[in-house]
């Protein structure tokens, strides 16, 4: 890119950032000296990588979504948290809200997670353990009680069961009186990565699909705010991989998404903006920048060249990142606070939209309500004490930063290509299929964390604590730990509400539900009667297994 048209859209950034909303704060550094609200090139000079670089909230996006850059709005800190009872868990949301916490992020117990009730023989030992423990609507309502659904964004990481967790929330927010319309949220959905990486689902892919498709045509009708897919690549990197097949196997997730709601007749430029990520923050400091601009950049090119897309809003690549849990130690867990904010600040200069950072003694338990508090006033002070917010992508033309960019972004390219050539008929979905039902997605993760694991044992990575400089003077954390009672209660409480509902109407609901999942019906309707029936979470999922059956992995040797 020449000089003058370096020239021309640094003017297009100034009259965007001008026109733009901006925050009330000191743009100085800490010795007072007034920061630039970007950098670009020299005056007069030419530049080729602009072409790729970009401006602030201008196409490709690489510099992020927005002219201001954090200037406009500082990331949302959204701490997942889950633990115990509902009650338990309001608890701590309360905690992280009158914290500065900017948002909820629901985790939710294993049994639930698999669409299973908590006295279910297979939930025994592991209800309230690794989340929160919800049956049905009424828990939704004891989890959020006294917290205004509608003026809070509530995300929710589930994806088997996330349509039926989606209407009990929703039935929460109706009995608090909140007009449905208003609500803003993200729902995860992405059964694809269940498939490839975390495997929790529960049916087939085909009846999962239709279920998010369902989802995705509900709420681009009803309640446009929310977003109802949050494609992950989180447990995906969590499992192995490499940064370049974290982002490119969750944009080829994307990229399926998308091709479900053409599929479904939605327009591109009202669904799209629909759809959110979510990545892992690992500890290559500079790797994970690059991840995350090229992630942005890939994603504009392919919803406007590929898919059609007109819209800036539907080109945007909308990220929630959390550090990542991989990377922390049971051996000298209070190195995990270092580790957490370096990932952390790496999630920030990247242009994350929101963050979760994980607690020193998540290796070994649910957080304390002191590690809580480190890991959410962490982010507090990468806000508001080091100056990270004053400049829209500060790295923006480092030459490694920049050539990091564009080999992740290569790298992704290719792993695109290889998607597609599995594709029966050509769609990225057909490819994603294809190598879910091969094992292909498995075998690569797998092979990438062998390497990783073989550098660790012959020392050539280090981690300090595990494989260098182990001897310590540190003692035992005090841990968290959740009581049987726990579970013991919340079965108690899920038969005396099982005794004191409408029995005849519950059976009337999931016959409906059933009756809908044979035809070609959208579904939300009717498991959202159910759910105001107190149908439980493993009665809904029941009889849809019943309907469907259940996925079973294919063997692999």
């Amino acid at each position: 890119m020449d000089a003058e048209q370096i020239a021309d859209g640094r003017t297009r950034w100034q009259q965007r950032y001008d026109a733009s909303r901006r925050r009330e704060a000191d743009f100085t550094t800490l010795s007072g000296t007034e920061v630039e609200p970007v950098y670009g090139p020299p005056e007069g000079y030419d530049d080729p990588r602009m072409e790729r670089i970009g401006w602030p909230g201008e196409f490709p996006f690489t510099r992020g979504l927005y002219p201001t850059g954090y200037r406009g709005r500082t990331w949302t800190i959204r701490q997942f948290a889950g633990f115990g009872n509902a009650e338990d868990t309001n608890a701590r949301y309360k905690m992280i809200l009158n914290s500065g916490g900017g948002g909820l992020s629901v985790a939710f117990d294993m049994p639930t997670l698999m669409g299973r009730d908590s006295d279910d023989p297979k939930s025994l030992g592991e209800v309230g353990h690794c989340g929160v423990a919800i049956d049905s609507a009424a828990d939704m309502d004891r989890l959020f009680k006294d917290i205004p659904l509608q003026d809070v964004t509530t995300s929710m990481t589930i994806s088997g069961p996330a349509v039926p967790a989606f209407v009990m929330y929703l039935v929460a927010a109706e009995r608090q009186g909140a007009d449905i319309t208003k609500l803003n949220g993200t729902l995860q959905t992405d059964i694809f990565k269940e498939y490839i990486a975390q495997k929790e689902w529960l049916f087939p892919p085909e009846p999962h699909l239709r279920l998010i498709g369902d989802l995705m045509e509900y709420c681009a009708a009803n309640i446009p705010a929310y977003k109802p897919l949050s494609v992950s690549g989180y447990h995906i990197r969590e499992a192995g991989s490499t940064a370049a097949q974290e982002l490119a196997y969750t944009l080829a997730d994307g990229f399926g998404y998308v091709e479900l709601g053409l599929s479904r007749g939605l327009d591109i430029d009202t669904f799209a903006p629909g759809l959110s990520f979510f990545f892992d923050s690992h500890l290559d400091f500079f790797e994970e920048i690059a991840k995350f601009r090229a992630s942005r950049r890939i994603w504009a090119r392919w919803l406007r060249d590929v898919y059609g897309a007109k819209t800036d809003k539907a080109q945007w690549l909308r990220f929630h990142t959390q550090t990542a849990g991989v990377s922390l130690t049971a051996q000298q867990p209070t190195l995990n606070v270092v580790r957490t904010a370096v990932e952390a600040l790496a999630a920030v200069l990247g242009g994350t939209n929101s963050l979760h950072t994980n607690a020193l003694d998540e290796t070994l338990a649910l957080p304390t309500d002191q590690s809580a508090e480190i890991a959410l006033r962490t982010q507090s002070v990468l806000m508001e004490e080091i100056g990270v917010t004053n400049v829209a992508d500060p790295l923006g033309g480092s030459w490694y930063v920049e050539a990091l960019t564009d080999k992740i972004e290569a790298e992704a390219e290719e792993i695109f290509a290889r998607i597609k050539e599995m594709s029966p008929d050509g769609t990225m979905t057909g490819g994603i299929l294809r190598g879910i039902e091969d094992g292909w997605f498995m075998a690569e993760i797998a092979d990438a964390a062998f390497e990783y694991q073989q550098k660790l044992e012959k020392g050539e990575k280090k981690i300090v604590g595990v494989n260098t400089q182990t001897d310590t003077v540190s003692g035992q954390l005090e841990i968290l730990r959740v009581s049987h009672e726990v579970e013991i209660e919340q079965c108690r409480v899920l038969a005396a509400r099982k005794a004191q509902r409408d029995e005849d109407l519950v059976r009337r609901t999931l016959s409906a539900l059933v009756e809908a999942s044979r035809g070609t019906g959208s579904l939300i309707e009717p498991m959202l009667e159910a759910a105001r029936a107190e149908a439980t979470m493993g009665e809904i999922c029941h009889v849809l297994r019943i309907e469907w059956g259940e996925y079973r992995e294919p063997a692999r040797f």
